[in-house]
């Protein structure tokens, strides 16, 4: 008799166990997906170079140094310099985040053999760009904005892997990333791999040239608020108040509450001079690289911006902070919200 209960409760367990991980299988699917599990999407490197012409290189050094920020991230800079000023050789890389057990590095993007990418092939670094891909098959945690390049059209990423290639070597001895399992984990789910052409973007319209410089811009990983899960919260693109540093993010929509009083003229002077009238943008907000754009633009950016949906949010970085029902972050004014 005992014997049968103990099969029969042998038979239970088997079919508990089974029932947990079809569920378990059904969390993940519905959930994070099996990336995490298996391992990232790659694409296998291909023999592709880029001929450095004069023009890709000056489309390069315009997109690196007055749109996509490259060098706020790989280089370094001198504390409390205003505006920043380089501390280091360009594109030397740097840390930029290292508390307990987690550490971010922007590594060297230097033409350096040895501490950079000068053994690089021109597609790893493309495959870098826009798939987050390391040359050793390694996966580049997103705060490298990957997932925003992926729509980086095919000729500026060859004029922006024709300028890196031009960056003079420097030797830096960076540590190495340091990241917790379970984030090292998740992170296998951002790459895609890009396997079809992207053509040049529309540019038919101001605002149609806008919404790609605001793309390769990564504006909205800053301005668009995220929820628990790190999801930007549905109907809030571009509303503030994600926290970076001392302060939180501006609303830059059109209503009232954002930049809904700029004109056009308030707008550039704001990105050329890193201030609203008597009042000073924090360094975190990169002007001093945003104001390097031409005219056009940042008069196409500005345009783009106007065709927001106004988000009524408002965020005072002058004021003490106080929740905000809104996007669950405490900023200046959050209780108005």
């Amino acid at each position: 008799m005992a014997r049968s209960w103990g099969r029969l409760l042998a038979r239970i367990a088997g079919y508990l166990i089974l029932v947990l991980l079809v569920l378990a299988a059904l969390a993940i699917t519905f959930t994070v997906g099996w990336r995490p599990v298996i391992g990232a999407k790659k694409r296998a490197l291909t023999a592709r170079k880029f001929e450095p012409t004069p023009e890709r290189l000056r489309r390069g050094d315009y997109l690196v140094h007055a749109v996509m920020h490259c060098m706020g991230c790989h280089s370094q800079y001198v504390e409390k310099s205003n505006p920043p000023a380089l501390a280091s050789k360009e594109g030397s890389g740097q840390v930029l985040f290292e508390e307990g057990g987690f550490r971010i590095v922007a590594p060297n993007i230097t033409s350096d053999p040895e501490t950079g990418i000068g053994k690089w092939s021109d597609d790893a670094i493309a495959r870098a760009i826009r798939e987050g891909i390391a040359a050793d098959g390694s996966i580049l945690f997103p705060i490298m904005p990957y997932e925003h390049f992926r729509q980086l059209s095919d000729e500026d990423l060859a004029s922006i892997v024709v300028l890196i290639r031009s960056l003079p070597p420097a030797h830096s001895d960076l540590p190495l990333d340091k990241i917790p399992f379970l984030f090292a984990r998740l992170i296998q789910a951002a790459p895609q791999p890009v396997t079809e052409p992207v053509p040049a973007p529309d540019t038919s319209t101001p605002a149609q040239r806008g919404a790609y410089l605001v793309k390769m811009a990564t504006c909205s990983d800053c301005h668009t608020p995220l929820n628990s899960k790190f999801q930007p919260i549905p109907g809030m693109e571009m509303a503030g108040g994600n926290p970076l540093g001392e302060v939180h993010s501006a609303n830059i929509t059109p209503d009232a509450s954002g930049i809904g009083y700029y004109d056009e003229a308030l707008f550039l002077q704001t990105m050329r001079t890193g201030s609203v009238r008597a009042r000073k943008l924090n360094l975190i907000m990169p002007w001093w690289i945003f104001r390097n754009m031409t005219d056009d633009d940042l008069k196409s950016v500005f345009a783009y911006l106007r065709t927001l949906k106004p988000v009524h949010h408002i965020v005072d970085n002058t004021e003490k902070p106080t929740l905000c029902k809104v996007c669950g972050q405490k900023h200046g004014l959050g209780e108005r919200n």
